[in-house]
């Protein structure tokens, strides 16, 4: 009796054990089981599955985008094929394809939808945001160009410095063409400020044109960037039909005296005397002026070459990179597909080509009153499109008479555009900022 009545004690402490574990683990198996049940039938079907993913191809992002904007659809599919254009451009024709390239790649890359590659978060809004719109990038790459410049022309014959003055005309007169446009064209509304950015193109000078319009326009940012640069690449095409129909054969084939040798200390001098002058007369233009300078001061001072190599070779490039990509940025559908910048590349080339006709004709009229004879040609290399302008006026002239070397006089107007440029631009802030 005793031994049943202990087997059954046992019986019932193994029961009393094991029974509550094998009955939540059978419960606790069971809601697993539930669960995963759940979990299949909440599953999406294959048929759901492709539409989601369809939605986010590009494909769909362009026609979904015509439904708010045809510039937010299909126009972001041309301003796509227009960024194959600059890079066949750049690559194909060679135009100015430092910056080409990146610009086109930038354009590429802001008009893929649904990437935000363009928008908060995207890397393209920041590096537009951080280096373009606060104006650091066109700085850094002024510093850069002032440390290649070698002012030795311009010095050695300091009243070409008026033919780079001349040729920053078709700036001012841009800026009326602009105020017309708004006047007459209804589609088109340019303020002050936009005509003001828009002028500056005729200075042929990126980087300046890229911070004035940063800091007046940014609207028109990507446009005028384009326009700038693109009409830089085409000096060879634009340059010399004016330069011809405003010269005649004799005034072509004027060799002008071999230029005298300038000393270091009048090239260090320069940089320094220039900025005091802007200093004191127009602080405006002084980011411009002052970078140039300095970059211009470790080149010829001889003691920073380290410096002076870095700041034309690896930090110009790193920066043009950036640069590209930021104003690439902003050529997307919605900022570029419009009337407007149809006026802006109109006006671009009337202000180019205006600023070469001012640079031939005031080298004519500074021949009326100077018993030294300019050659015309140079006065075309006012417009600051370093160097290439002034290779334009070499070839040219070397075109009229193949022993006429006129390269090294037009870099003395071409070194003074640059100059005249950043003055301009630094008197367009004082007024319209």
């Amino acid at each position: 009796m005793k031994n049943h009545s202990l087997i059954l004690l046992l019986l019932l402490v193994v029961f009393g054990l094991f029974t509550p574990t094998v009955v939540f683990g059978e419960a606790a198996q069971t809601d697993h089981v539930v669960q995963q049940t759940e979990q299949v039938e909440s599953l999406p079907s294959i048929g759901v599955l492709l539409k989601s993913i369809l939605k986010s191809t590009g494909v769909v992002g362009f026609i979904e985008g015509n439904e708010e904007s045809w510039t937010n659809g299909f126009g972001r599919l041309v301003m796509i094929l227009v960024g194959f254009l600059l890079l066949y451009l750049g690559i194909a024709k060679k135009f100015e394809p430092l910056l080409l390239v990146t610009i086109a790649f930038g354009c590429i890359l802001s008009n893929i939808p649904l990437a935000g590659i363009n928008e908060p978060g995207g890397i393209l809004y920041y590096v537009y945001e951080i280096g373009i719109k606060t104006g650091v990038f066109p700085l850094i790459i002024f510093m850069g160009v002032g440390a290649l410049t070698d002012f030795g022309p311009l010095l050695a014959n300091p009243k070409t410095i008026l033919l780079g003055g001349a040729a920053q005309f078709g700036i001012f007169t841009t800026l009326v063409g602009a105020i017309a446009l708004t006047q007459y064209v209804p589609q088109i509304n340019f303020s002050l400020q936009d005509a003001a950015s828009i002028g500056i193109i005729g200075g042929a000078d990126g980087p300046t044109a890229i911070f004035l319009s940063s800091q007046l326009s940014p609207r028109l940012l990507g446009a005028i960037s384009v326009a700038a640069y693109s009409y830089m690449a085409l000096v060879p095409l634009i340059q010399p039909p004016i330069m011809k129909a405003l010269t005649t054969k004799e005034e072509r084939i004027i060799r002008m005296k071999q230029l005298r040798p300038v000393g270091k200390t009048e090239k260090i001098i320069f940089p320094l005397l220039a900025l005091t002058i802007c200093l004191l007369l127009l602080p405006s233009a002084a980011p411009l002026i002052g970078f140039f300078m300095f970059g211009n001061l470790m080149r010829e001072c001889g003691v920073v070459e380290r410096l002076s190599d870095t700041v034309r070779n690896a930090l110009i490039n790193i920066t043009t990179i950036f640069l590209g990509l930021g104003v690439g940025s902003k050529l997307s559908a919605g900022e570029f597909l419009s009337a407007e910048t149809l006026g802006i590349l109109l006006l671009g080339i009337i202000a180019f080509s205006i600023g070469t006709a001012s640079g031939v004709l005031m080298a004519k009229l500074m021949n009326v009153f100077s018993q030294n004879k300019i050659n015309p040609l140079i006065g075309s290399a006012g417009v600051s499109a370093v160097p290439m302008a002034a290779r334009v006026s070499q070839d040219v002239g070397a075109k009229e008479d193949p022993q006429n070397m006129l390269l090294m006089h037009a870099m003395g107007p071409n070194v003074a555009g640059v100059v005249g440029s950043a003055v301009a631009a630094g008197m367009l802030l004082a007024v319209f900022q």
